[in-house]
């Protein structure tokens, strides 16, 4: 990659950022409450520092509601209920909302159950699947999530994308706040490859391979090629190929392969598990368990230059008071498209 100079950056409020995004939703159908709502986690994901599926993804999200891939009018339907198991139908309705939708559900039922599990057909990305194990986690609850993709990752010892990356999420509450892990099964996502190659900078690590078939740094490369890295290699390459086998057989929605068959990324299918801590015989010690694991964890010797060690999500804190202080951080060239919308 060259670059021969850094993009410019500019701060926007949090106001700014979610009145915004509303009067754009509202303008391309949404209803001011789904618009709002919508507006509300777009601007929270970026407070968190997690641009790529926030304000990076924003243009990319109205243009399939233009293209009709996402229908604001629609919500997501149970389909079928069994105990602690529930089907649902996102009928092509905004990712995101479906996704809230789902995980409360998925609370209310580990609260009458101890465990809920809702697998969801025919919805659309998810945007940053943190969001909701932060919520879970914040309620009290354990949470496991995970949604599949389009074709975009080979299986170890591929050459062609046969996997998606299906990103996964695990959540704890810890102290007031939560654990949170929510990861891809390639070594970066697009969406982070995207920002690395606007930023016009190589990747920490090789996240994949250049059209040669070399291991690569570069973004651009390997987007190009389309032949991302699988986390642990063959055996980010299994995970990902089980995640998609649940999810496709929980929710009785499409797979991997037949999603990459479809016009744009859509009618994906997504899990949403949720257990009730409270519910458990020792419930009162479990904060002192994840306290001590946490202590020891945090006694790890970091490889300099780091000078500390975080659990999943600690830095997200720090970068939300700093948001939230100073404005979100965005590429100029992001807010202008943004604007033009």
């Amino acid at each position: 990659m060259n670059s021969t100079s850094s993009p410019e950056m500019v701060r926007i409020s949090a106001r700014e950022m979610t009145a915004t995004y509303q009067r754009i939703l509202q303008k391309y159908g949404f209803s001011p409450e789904k618009a709002m709502t919508t507006a509300q986690l777009f601007t929270d994901n970026a407070l968190d520092g997690i641009y790529t599926h926030s304000v990076n993804r924003f243009p990319k999200f109205i243009q399939y509601v233009r293209e009709g891939h996402v229908k604001p009018g629609m919500e997501s339907v149970r389909k079928s209920s069994s105990g602690c198991v529930e089907q649902w139908d996102g009928q092509s309705g905004v990712g995101v909302l479906n996704a809230l939708q789902c995980t409360d559900r998925a609370l209310a039922l580990a609260q009458q159950h101890g465990m809920g599990c809702v697998a969801l057909a025919r919805t659309n990305h998810w945007m940053r699947g943190g969001a909701y194990g932060w919520k879970a986690a914040k309620a009290g609850f354990a949470f496991i999530g995970w949604t599949n993709t389009i074709a975009n990752t080979p299986a170890w010892g591929a050459v062609d994308g046969k996997l998606g990356n299906n990103p996964l999420v695990m959540a704890v509450p810890h102290e007031g706040e939560a654990i949170v892990l929510d990861m891809a099964m390639s070594q970066y996502s697009y969406g982070s490859m995207e920002l690395y190659k606007l930023k016009g900078e190589r990747l920490p690590v090789a996240g994949g391979y250049d059209s040669n078939g070399k291991l690569s740094d570069d973004p651009e490369a390997i987007m190009k090629s389309r032949r991302t890295l699988p986390v642990g290699y063959w055996k980010g390459s299994g995970l990902s190929l089980l995640l998609d086998i649940f999810a496709t057989i929980l929710s009785g929605g499409l797979s991997v392969s037949e999603i990459t068959k479809l016009p744009a990324e859509c009618n994906l299918s997504q899990v949403f598990i949720a257990v009730n801590l409270s519910a458990l015989s020792h419930h009162q010690t479990i904060p002192a368990l994840i306290h001590q694991i946490i202590d020891d964890y945090h006694q790890s010797v970091p490889e300099p230059p780091l000078k500390k060690v975080r659990f999943p999500g600690e830095k997200i804190l720090q970068t939300r008071a700093e948001n939230n202080e100073k404005g979100v951080p965005v590429l100029k060239q992001v807010w202008e498209e943004t604007l033009a919308l």
